[in-house]
Parts: C-alpha cells; structure tokens; sequence
C-alpha cells in the first residue's frame, strides 16, 4: 500500500502530530496571556487626564495599540480554537484527511499547518 493510497495516517504518526499541535497550543497560549497582560496595563495606565494636548495624542496613539491588540488576542484565540479542534480530530482518527477530497493531506503541510483540514490541492482549487 503506498504512500498515495494510506486512508488514515498511522497512530504512531498520529501522537507525533499530536505533540507538534500541543506544543505549539502551549506557545500560542502564552501568546495570548501576553497579549491580554500589555491590554490590561494599557486599560490600567490610561486614566490620567490631568495633562494637555499631547495627552490627546497619546491617548490615540494608545487607542489604536488597544485596537491591534485586540485584533492580534481575537485572532490568537481563534488559532488555538483551530489547534484544539485538530486534536479532537485527532482523537476521531480524522486528523489529516481533506474535508474537501476526502484525501490524505500531505505530512510536510500538515507539519507547516498542524491545524489545516484542506489539501493543498483544494486550497488552490478554491482560489480558482
């Protein structure tokens, strides 16, 4: 049986996938709690109003650092969202098959993009 016609991966391969996705959920996780502590000290040092005009400018200046954060801990929290939802994969022996073709999506992708459900090929066919 080649490597074309697997229908699932192996469980070996599959705890090997399994270790990459907790890892990288463990760095996006710390990530995040980053992102969440630098939004909760801008929120707590935001409270002075006693200065002038440059306090107007760096209030704007600090609400969109806010905003880009907020934008940057959304986008964070659906990454692990995805990662968690790859390891129930996982645990369904459906991790690494296509949604799209039902195929085996290749290992180097799925090492690039632990959380993908698409084949490169259906990603390129969706783009057309």
């Amino acid at each position: 049986m080649g490597e074309k016609e697997k229908l699932r991966y192996s469980d070996k391969e599959l705890l090997e996938f399994e270790t990459l996705i907790k890892e990288k959920l463990e760095k996006a996780q710390n990530e995040l709690n980053y992102i969440k502590d630098s939004l909760s000290r801008r929120n707590d040092t935001g409270t002075d109003n006693t200065a002038g005009s440059t306090k107007v400018l760096e209030d704007g200046a600090d609400t969109a650092e806010k905003e880009n954060l907020s934008q940057l801990a959304a986008r964070q929290q659906k990454f692990i969202s995805s990662l968690e939802n790859a390891l129930v994969r996982i645990k369904n022996d459906t991790y690494g098959i296509c949604i799209d073709t039902g195929k085996l999506i290749q290992k180097a992708r799925l090492k690039a993009v632990p959380h993908t459900m698409h084949s490169i090929e259906a990603k390129l066919a969706k783009k057309n």
